[in-house]
């Protein structure tokens, strides 16, 4: 039987959707295709589905009993050998919830982030100290061994955005964030010169919602659009909440989002006027944390 894993690779999902692809075409349905191979009807959903590791020789009898070409096919199972590498943060799954774990499979995968934030600073741009008293609150009655790990965690995911390969960056956050305190105004001292250190990446783009611009688009809650460089992956939409989270592919609503996310960019402050503003805010931090 096909292993669970904690969260599917993105290379995985897209060969459980050329599988499902491959059987529509060759007419046949789950339960059809899982007798011709002598396996259940289940075994090839869940591997359509990315709910389970691809075994190589299930999906290269699938293949047969598609009618696909040996060439095609080879191409097929050497990326099914890549899917299978297990993802960096499954050595965290004490720490990572199975629903979270799917977003940062998403984001270590993507090419373009663009995220709202209406009361963080957002994962990906945290301190650890920053990081650690957000964790903190968020997750109470956690021991503090496993906050550690969540704030491991969080730092390792940091490290996505300097590698050679990093994803574009556009985050959009309310004021709201930056007048939020942590601890203390150390703390969010430090975490607002982090912000402007990222603020010089090449591929990171921060703007601030004011108050003072009124009311926007996003006022809903926070949200995440991913976009990748695989063509047959489709840009995906994801709403957290307190203990899970929604994920969203339909085009329609995932347009609906950019949307939003463009009308937004365009109202709030510009990347320049963001540094300012971030510098203004340092500069009141400073003032408050003198005798």
């Amino acid at each position: 039987m096909s292993e669970p894993r904690s969260a599917p690779t993105v290379l995985q999902m897209v060969l459980g959707r050329r599988l499902q692809d491959l059987r529509v075409a060759a007419n046949l349905t789950a339960q059809e295709a899982g007798k011709r191979i002598r396996q259940a009807s289940t075994t090839v959903t869940r591997m359509e589905r990315a709910e389970v590791t691809l075994k190589w020789a299930t999906v290269k009898a699938l293949l047969e009993t598609y009618g696909v070409g040996e060439a095609e096919a080879k191409e097929f199972l050497d990326l099914t050998e890549q899917a299978n590498a297990p993802g960096w943060w499954q050595s965290y799954r004490d720490a990572l919830p199975s629903w979270f774990a799917v977003y940062v499979s998403l984001e270590t995968s993507a090419t373009q982030i663009r995220l709202y934030e209406p009361q963080v600073i957002p994962g990906l741009l945290q301190t650890e100290d920053y990081a650690r008293d957000v964790l903190r609150v968020g997750f109470p009655r956690v021991s503090s061994d496993e906050l550690e790990r969540r704030v491991a965690l969080r730092m390792e995911r940091r490290a996505l955005l300097t590698r050679p390969d990093a994803p574009q960056l556009w985050v959009v956050m309310d004021e709201t964030v930056l007048r939020r305190r942590a601890s203390d105004a150390d703390v969010m001292q430090a975490q607002i010169d982090h912000l402007l250190e990222a603020s010089q990446l090449p591929n990171v783009t921060l703007q601030v919602a004011r108050f003072s611009d009124g009311l926007h688009p996003g006022a809903f809650g926070p949200f995440t659009h991913f976009r990748f460089q695989v063509s047959e992956f489709p840009d995906v939409v994801c709403n957290d909440s307190v203990s899970s989270a929604t994920y969203i592919e339909d085009r329609v609503e995932v347009a609906l989002y950019r949307e939003v996310l463009d009308r937004m960019s365009a109202q709030a402050i510009s990347k320049r006027r963001t540094v300012e503003f971030l510098g203004d805010v340092r500069k009141e931090l400073l003032n408050e944390s003198r005798p």
